[in-house]
C-alpha cells in the first residue's frame, strides 16, 4: 500500500471515529434532559445550557478541532497552508493534554455508562494515542516552525479565559480542577498553570520531533527530471556546382 493511501486510510478511521463520538455526545446531551450543574450536581437544565456546557469541555473542542485535521488528511494527506499548519498543531497538542489529562486525574471519578461508555472510549482512549501514533508515521513533516508553535497557544488561552469567565458568571465549570466554588481561585489557577506547563513541554517534544523525524509528505509529488533531448545538428545547405561542360 502506498503511503499515501495508508494515511488516508488511518486518517479516515480516526475522523469516522470522532465523529461517532461526537455524536452519540450530541445526543444524549439533546435527549437526557438533565446535565451537571454547579457543583457537579444532576440537574434539570434547558437545551441551551446543556450544549452551552458541552462545547465549553475541552475535550470536545479538542476532539472537533481533530475531526477536522483528520478529514482534511483523508482527502489530502500532504496538506499545507500556515492557517493548516496551526490547526493541525492545535489538534494534536490538545488531543494528547485530553488523553493525558484524563488518564491521570479524571478517569478514577468518571465511570460513564451506557453510550456515554462508547463517546468516553473514543474521546479519551481510541483518538489521542491513534492521532499521535498517524502523525508519528505518516506527518505531514516538517510543519512546526516557530510562529506555528506561537498561535497554537492562542486557542487554549482563549479556553482558559472562557472559561474562568463563564464559571464566574454562572457558577459552572467543566472539571473539578477548575472549579473555583469548589476549590477557590488559587487551587485552580495552580491547576491550570501545570496543564499549561505541560502543554508547553508536549509542543516542545513535537516541535523536535518534526526536525529530527524524516521528513513526510504523502501527497506530495517529485517531479521526474526528463532526460534532456538531443536536437539534431542543423542542416547546411548544399552548394551547386556547374556540370561539366556549360
Amino acid at each position: 500500500m502506498k503511503r499515501s493511501s495508508a494515511s488516508r486510510a488511518w486518517h479516515g478511521l480516526l475522523a469516522a471515529v470522532v465523529f461517532a463520538s461526537l455524536v452519540i455526545q450530541i445526543t444524549i446531551t439533546a435527549t437526557s434532559g438533565q446535565d451537571q450543574g454547579p457543583g457537579g450536581v444532576m440537574q434539570a437544565d434547558p437545551a441551551g445550557t446543556r450544549f452551552v456546557r458541552l462545547f465549553g469541555f475541552f475535550t470536545i473542542e479538542s476532539n472537533i478541532l481533530l475531526l477536522v485535521a483528520a478529514a482534511s488528511l483523508a482527502l489530502h494527506p500532504g496538506r499545507e497552508g500556515r492557517f493548516w499548519r496551526v490547526l493541525r498543531l492545535d489538534a494534536l497538542l490538545g488531543i494528547i493534554i485530553t488523553g493525558l489529562v484524563y488518564a491521570t486525574v479524571l478517569a478514577a471519578t468518571d465511570h460513564p455508562t451506557g453510550a456515554g461508555y462508547w463517546s468516553n472510549l473514543g474521546f479519551h482512549y481510541f483518538a489521542p494515542w491513534w492521532a499521535l501514533l498517524g502523525w508519528l508515521l505518516f506527518g505531514p513533516r516538517p510543519r512546526i516552525e516557530r510562529a506555528t508553535f506561537a498561535w497554537a497557544f492562542f486557542w487554549p488561552a482563549l479556553w482558559i479565559g472562557y472559561t474562568l469567565a463563564h464559571g464566574a458568571a454562572t457558577g459552572w465549570y467543566p472539571y473539578p480542577f477548575t472549579d473555583v466554588t469548589q476549590i477557590g481561585y488559587p487551587a485552580a489557577l495552580r491547576n491550570l498553570f501545570f496543564v499549561v506547563v505541560l502543554a508547553l513541554a508536549c509542543a516542545g517534544v513535537l516541535r523536535l520531533l518534526d526536525a529530527r523525524l524524516p521528513a513526510h509528505s504523502p501527497a506530495a509529488r517529485v517531479p521526474t527530471q526528463r532526460a534532456p533531448v538531443s536536437e539534431p545538428p542543423p542542416v547546411r545547405p548544399t552548394e551547386s556546382h556547374p556540370s561539366p561542360g556549360n
